[in-house]
């Protein structure tokens, strides 16, 4: 696997699983839509279980975890077999255990000032968080010219429709949504309207 985050796909899903058994069907239908990069949040209980199983079932899938916010949370995934982390935020407690697994990480950010402290402790790759909220392409664009050596996967309301913005800009390398992974075809189990819109989104890559 390549060592950045940034570099697997041009669209990273985030994926909220509230029945682990849910897990496997999802991730291949993600992967063969040309999503091979699966963010699982740690938004609950089944995330844990819902990661081991993809780890173990999805040769094809790169599973990592995502709302990693605390050291626990690091090597509970790690050892349930994730790839590479993601967190909303950062503390320096929480950057040194991400630093420590050994595996890729995104610690997220919102302000200039975290960027700039993350680029000081050696990290020039992280998760822009909540994009859309945080000022979407306007703030990164703006953050390109000071900041050149900082990339980007900006995550938080990103559509299939806004996504090709925010991939056009020099600073990001990714983007992270939901889109592709709607409640109701999880909750109906329609893996074959979720692998068309992994396709779709798959195809932003241009």
């Amino acid at each position: 696997m390549t060592s950045s985050v940034l570099d697997l796909a041009p669209v990273v899903p985030v994926v909220v699983l509230e029945d682990a058994a849910d897990a496997v069907p999802l991730a291949r239908a993600l992967v063969a839509g040309g999503l091979p990069a699966i963010e699982v949040t740690l938004r609950t209980a089944a995330a844990l279980d819902a990661i081991e199983a993809i780890a173990a079932e999805v040769p094809d899938a790169i599973v990592g975890a995502g709302t990693v916010i605390s050291v626990r949370n690091v090597s509970d995934t790690v050892a349930a077999g994730a790839r590479f982390l993601v967190s909303p935020g950062w503390t320096d407690a929480l950057l040194d255990a991400m630093k420590a697994s050994g595996l890729p990480f995104l610690p997220g950010v919102s302000t200039t000032s975290e960027v700039v402290a993350l680029l000081e402790r050696g990290v020039t790759e992280m998760k822009f968080f909540p994009a859309e909220a945080a000022g979407g392409t306007a703030y990164l664009k703006a953050l390109s010219a000071p900041l050149p050596q900082a990339r980007f996967c900006p995550t938080g309301g990103i559509s299939l429709a806004s996504a090709p913005s925010y991939l056009a800009l020099p600073n990001v390398g990714c983007v992270g949504g939901s889109w592709m992974v709607p409640g109701d075809a999880v909750a109906a189990k329609d893996w074959d309207r979720v692998e068309r819109l992994a396709a779709g989104a798959a195809a932003l890559r241009g």
